[in-house]
């Protein structure tokens, strides 16, 4: 705040789905199947804030409908996601949250599925910015929708915004964890499974799940990662652990940047003690353990119900310190220790780098990015435990 007296250069813009015929009907109507620019702006400029909310009959809706953004002509996307993970929320719901660049607006403490998401990325483009929403839901959807601009000359050392979603459902886990359950006692499963799951070694990272594999030049600043918990150490009911490692440059192993765990990585400790939280750079914008079908495991598994950790996605933004790259950087992470788990994780990593930017992953089919039903992701996981 402390420049906000100093003059700005350019002019403010908006492009909104008001009415344009006076009444209040400001929404843009999205057949199933089509997709809708809602942005298409000539440069130079730099986009500042954008808030949207939809209304969908159908399920999961926050992960069928894609979020795409193109700057000056491009041909493929630089942003490409799904909307609801775009805004910091995934397992196709909604979920009350707040950061700094991010936010999700909505009824707080319940999984939603409607919410006024905002962004406050700053995106810049030279000659032009497109932004389509995509609706592959089964029904019509209406989109509200404000995109906040200035026309402005843009600096040549400016790098362009983006952002990919990935999933990976499941993960190749290393260890059969099924097998390390079976003929164990289960006062000492537990430990038994704990021992052999810590003597695994991973020195490459070649099997880590990657949030993001960029070539060129620029700097990450942050991402999202949601787990269904699909395959847990038997009795022990957390799915981190996993290192994080940052391959910058092309450089051979280590990596510069190696971390001790999955929560450590996400700012926390201890398997987030705290549940759901949120802070301006790091936190949980989920944390839902089952909700239906609670009674019926209840009464058919003597392990505790409240052990089920359920859904979640953290997330952390490198906004104060941002990870830099001059070739290329690699982002991944362990899929529990030693890559042990075969877990359901998708993502969104962010960055800023130079054009042309490497060929994302092709964009998953609907029938594959939906996620796992509670009552389905509870068999999997009592399976295990």
């Amino acid at each position: 705040m402390q420049q906000l007296y100093l003059r700005k250069e350019g002019t403010s813009h908006r492009a909104s789905s008001w009415d344009r015929t006076g009444g209040n009907r400001d929404c843009l109507e999205i057949t199933a199947g089509a997709a809708a620019v809602i942005t298409d702006i000539d440069g130079p400029g730099i986009v500042k804030h954008i808030w949207m909310t939809i209304g969908a009959r159908d399920k999961y809706a926050f992960r069928k409908a894609l979020l795409r953004m193109y700057w000056d002509d491009e041909r493929e996307p630089s942003v490409d996601a799904p909307v609801g993970d775009f805004f910091g929320v995934g397992h196709g719901v909604a979920s009350h949250y707040v950061s700094m660049p991010l936010n999700m607006i909505t009824t707080q403490g319940v999984v939603e599925n409607k919410a006024a998401m905002n962004s406050f990325f700053e995106m810049p483009f030279r000659r032009r910015a497109r932004i389509e929403l995509v609706n592959e839901c089964e029904h019509d959807l209406v989109l509200y929708y404000y995109v906040d601009y200035v026309k402005q000359p843009v600096p040549e050392d400016s790098f362009y915004f983006h952002a990919s979603w990935r999933r990976e459902n499941p993960t190749k886990g290393t260890s059969d964890l099924e097998r390390l359950k079976a003929g164990q006692d289960a006062q000492d499963q537990a430990a038994y499974a704990d021992v052999k799951v810590c003597e695994i070694k991973n020195l490459t990272g070649d099997d880590n799940y990657v949030l993001l594999d960029a070539e060129g030049e620029g700097h990450y600043v942050g991402c999202n990662l949601s787990i269904d918990h699909i395959n847990p150490v038997p009795g022990f009911s957390w799915p981190g652990e996993g290192d994080d490692m940052f391959f910058i440059d092309g450089e051979p192993w280590p990596p510069r940047l190696h971390g001790t765990g999955t929560e450590d990585y996400f700012c926390a400790a201890w398997g987030y003690p705290s549940g759901q939280y949120y802070a301006p750079y790091h936190g949980l914008s989920l944390y839902a353990p089952i909700r239906e079908n609670g009674d019926a495991w209840r009464e058919s598994n003597t392990i505790p119900f409240l052990e089920y950790s359920g859904k979640m996605t953290q997330y952390r933004f490198h906004i104060v310190d941002p990870i830099i790259f001059r070739s290329s950087l690699r982002f991944s992470i362990e899929h529990g220790h030693g890559n042990a788990q075969s877990n359901d994780y998708s993502s969104v990593a962010y960055w800023y780098q130079r054009e042309p930017h490497k060929a994302f992953p092709e964009m998953l089919p609907v029938a594959l990015r939906l996620p796992l039903a509670e009552k389905e992701s509870a068999r999997r996981f009592y399976r295990t435990f």
